[in-house]
């Protein structure tokens, strides 16, 4: 049976301060021995407060901070935001959205403000447009199978399986399959929101 986890340990797990002491013992390359040398501090204390098995009071964390060089707020800055999306294959297929040019498969949960787009997209011969002109667009595309055919204003590049193209462009770019055969990529973009500027 678990021990019920308090109030104090429910609040303040966000912030991860016994992986931060341990992170700051690490990198300053002492023992547990050493620094409850340095700090006055047991061994054993140093090492509760490390697995989080015991909170820290404000006088004992402000005794570490100073052998560390580091203030209180280097524990209690908001934690960094944290995302994780995970497309399983067999959601993939529920999800085509279809144009003449393309089908594509958006790969990361929506969410309002993403910082990159990622698609699977299955080209056909007609052109799928990444951009009109004076449009800055930049991505990086993966091919997965067949022949794909990138121009970009006018001149024409064929990447094959397993080929990768990055751009950072403002002239017309589009892809599009190089033949009748079925041609994938997987394509990633900086986030709607991003994608393009003036």
């Amino acid at each position: 049976m678990s021990k019920p986890v308090s109030y104090a340990q429910w609040s303040l797990e966000p912030y991860c301060i016994g992986m931060k002491l341990r992170a700051l013992r690490t990198r300053k390359r002492l023992t547990l021995a050493r620094l409850a040398v340095e700090t006055g501090l047991s061994t054993a204390l140093l090492s509760k407060l490390e697995t989080e098995r015991m909170i820290p009071t404000l006088p004992t964390l402000a005794t570490i901070s100073r052998v560390y060089g580091v203030g209180l707020g280097h524990f209690f800055a908001e934690p960094t935001e944290h995302k994780l999306s995970v497309t399983r294959k067999a959601h993939l297929e529920a999800n085509v959205r279809s144009t003449d040019a393309a089908s594509t498969l958006p790969l990361n949960a929506p969410s309002e403000n993403p910082g990159l787009s990622a698609e699977m997209v299955e080209l056909t011969t007609t052109p799928f447009a990444m951009a009109d002109s004076n449009v800055k667009i930049c991505g990086f595309v993966h091919v997965l199978e067949g022949n794909v055919q990138l121009v970009t204003d006018g001149m024409k590049q064929t990447l094959e399986v397993g080929d990768c193209a990055y751009m950072e462009t403002r002239k017309p770019t589009s892809l599009s399959a190089a033949s009748g055969d079925r041609c994938r990529i997987l394509l990633v973009k900086p986030g709607p929101g991003t994608l393009q500027t003036p």
